[in-house]
């Protein structure tokens, strides 16, 4: 995973206002929908997502500028704050670490073998199961309990999150798994794998959970089981009505727009929203007057002749 801060293009300094218009165009950009003929394209946009989930929170923006978390938003090892416990890294990457065994004289460790300290936790048995004879100290199936569970986050489109669809993670572990994403998921729902986590000697598998996040989407906002969309429209179609396209979660739509209507005002298309029990929630489509680029001589002439002959004050009940 790539620094988020190059991942988005923008500078450390950078402000949350520019660092949430640095994400709005890569996301525009690189999503999937836009890019169908890109197998690299989804990737893409996972990083960007991941990227701006961590920007945009302040508090994991400083997390990460300290170096506490990494570009995944994953805890980074820290250390130990004291003593040197001779860590190594592991299978899977995973630090073991090596316990002397001995007492305090030569050779010993100075404060008892690792089987010395299981003797004064569990009664001098040393957890039951362990194996006696001075050997290597060993659990069986009745001994201590391991976590062998791995927890892993995926982000998905909305899109993906409705559909449902097939997606690869990597587990913290190094390991990659192909996981099917049901239709209908939401934010923060798990999906167990059994069977699929660590292993050890003795003991049954772990599984994996993963943990779904839903990326945020570049025109649609989630409220609930409904969705909410600003639509731009020309002063023309203000004034003039006509017919606009809307996107939806399904394909874009035709919306009537009436005469005379007025920046902000909501439209709802029903049953265009998310799926719910018994249905969809609904799409609110927020029409949004949009000026034309540079300076217009024309519509200015128009319009000083327009305000000359009809005013009319907007804010009269704003006091």
């Amino acid at each position: 995973m790539r620094d988020p801060y190059e991942v988005l293009g923008v500078p450390r300094s950078a402000s949350a206002a520019a660092i949430k218009s640095a994400f709005r165009k890569a996301a525009k950009k690189h999503h999937p929908d836009s890019n169908k003929g890109d197998p690299k394209a989804a990737e893409r946009f996972a990083e960007i997502n991941t990227a701006n989930e961590i920007l945009s929170d302040e508090d994991k923006r400083k997390q990460f500028d300290r170096g506490e978390i990494d570009a995944e938003g994953k805890p980074r090892f820290q250390g130990f704050s004291g003593g040197d416990p001779r860590g190594r890294a592991g299978p899977g990457g995973f630090e073991t670490y090596t316990f002397r065994s001995g007492g305090g004289g030569p050779g010993g460790s100075g404060g008892g073998s690792f089987e010395e300290i299981l003797n004064s936790m569990f009664g001098g048995a040393a957890g039951r199961g362990a194996r006696g004879g001075g050997g290597p100290f060993e659990f069986d199936n009745g001994g201590i309990g391991l976590d062998l569970d791995v927890n892993a986050s995926l982000t998905v489109s909305l899109e993906d999150a409705v559909k449902g669809a097939e997606k690869r993670v990597r587990l913290p572990t190094g390991k990659e798994l192909n996981v099917k994403i049901p239709a209908g998921v939401t934010a923060g729902q798990q999906i167990r794998l059994k069977g699929q986590g660590e292993t050890a000697p003795g003991h049954r598998p772990g599984d994996v959970l993963i943990t779904v996040g839903i990326a945020p989407h570049p025109f649609f906002k989630v409220d609930g089981s409904d969705l909410r969309i600003d639509l731009p429209i020309t002063l023309y179609e203000a004034v003039l009505g006509g017919k606009v396209r809307v996107p939806t979660l399904g394909g874009a739509v035709e919306l009537s727009i009436p005469k005379n209507t007025s920046s902000g005002r909501t439209f709802r298309l029903k049953g265009k929203g998310l799926p719910k029990a018994g249905g969809a929630g609904d799409l609110f489509v927020t029409t949004k007057i949009i000026l034309p680029d540079g300076n217009d001589s024309e519509l200015e002439q128009l319009m000083q002749k327009w305000r000359d002959g009809h005013p009319y004050n907007p804010r009269s009940d704003l006091g």
